[in-house]
């Protein structure tokens, strides 16, 4: 198991590994298409070298732009552009003379996040007009901004699990984590399928399976170690809040990974127990 000992790791797009030559991958993932492009994304294409405590900080700084760490002490950009979006956010579309007042800074320091945060698809600029004189640019916030404000879907689905338990009882839910399992299956199915060759080795569907996992909030990973040996890690429980209390979510996925890659799959640590990580090593199936 995985602890982030501070052994290097090397995370590489499902093309790059397949290019590579001369033997086997070893400690290979595949990472979100935001390592390298930023939240509208485009697939890396480049090895990204590093521990595991590396790749997750660069995955979380590059998807969340209020993240960002300073660059040098005392910048204090990553406030203000925090301050700026919420700003926004409460007050409504404003131009930059106005967000300045709000927030306190100056507009040159509005102007220069206002333009990082544009690029992002964060916010959006439109020219308004009022009275006589040049029309002024207004600034607000696009849908896309919404993901970085607080949400609360943990409490939600445990609500709605609640209700579902009230009506049915454990079987109910049962069927619910059953049909929700079956609807990854048949994506993760359709994803081998249109990615992979017929004849994929059991090493690049894990691969592929990782990156589904990675893209839908696990922080996933696939390792191939020089004596054959495969793990799937999900470095971040995308369900915490559920898993803890429904066991049923966790023996679910597990059933998962066992179809959709046609292996045998065993959990070696569980995050919902404890772990720090959802360690599954994969092995052909022995039927």
């Amino acid at each position: 198991m995985n602890r982030d000992s501070g052994q290097t790791h090397v995370a590489a797009s499902a093309d790059a590994a397949t290019a590579s030559s001369g033997g086997l991958p070893l400690n290979e993932s595949r990472g979100p298409s935001a390592l390298t492009s930023g939240p509208t994304g485009t697939s890396i294409t480049s090895f990204e070298h590093g521990t595991d405590a590396d790749i997750i900080g660069r995955r979380v700084r590059a998807v969340n732009p209020l993240a960002t760490p300073s660059p040098h002490p005392g910048n204090a950009s990553p406030t203000l552009r925090r301050e700026v979006l919420y700003a926004l956010r409460t007050g409504g579309p404003a131009s930059p003379d106005q967000i300045a007042q709000r927030v306190g800074a100056s507009r040159t320091g509005v102007l220069q996040q206002l333009r990082t945060l544009e690029l992002a698809g964060l916010v959006s600029r439109s020219l308004s007009r009022h009275g006589v004189g040049r029309p002024r640019h207004v600034y607000d916030l696009t849908p896309s901004a919404q993901e970085l404000f607080p949400a609360n879907y943990g409490a939600l689905a445990q609500s709605v699990l609640t209700a579902i338990r009230s009506v049915g009882g454990e079987a109910l839910i049962n069927d619910v984590f059953e049909a929700r399992r079956e609807l990854i299956r048949v994506r993760i199915a359709r994803r081998l399928e249109e990615r992979l060759s017929p004849g994929a080795s059991l090493w690049e569907r894990v691969r592929e399976v990782a990156a589904y996992q990675d893209e839908n909030g696990y922080l996933g990973r696939a390792t191939l170690n020089e004596d054959g040996t495969i793990r799937l890690y999900e470095h971040n429980c995308a369900i915490y809040g559920v898993a803890g209390t429904y066991q049923t979510a966790c023996i679910a996925e597990l059933q998962l990974f066992a179809e959709v890659l046609g292996a045998t799959v065993t959990r070696e640590c569980h995050i919902a127990s404890g772990g720090r990580s959802c360690t599954y090593r994969v092995e052909p199936s022995k039927l």
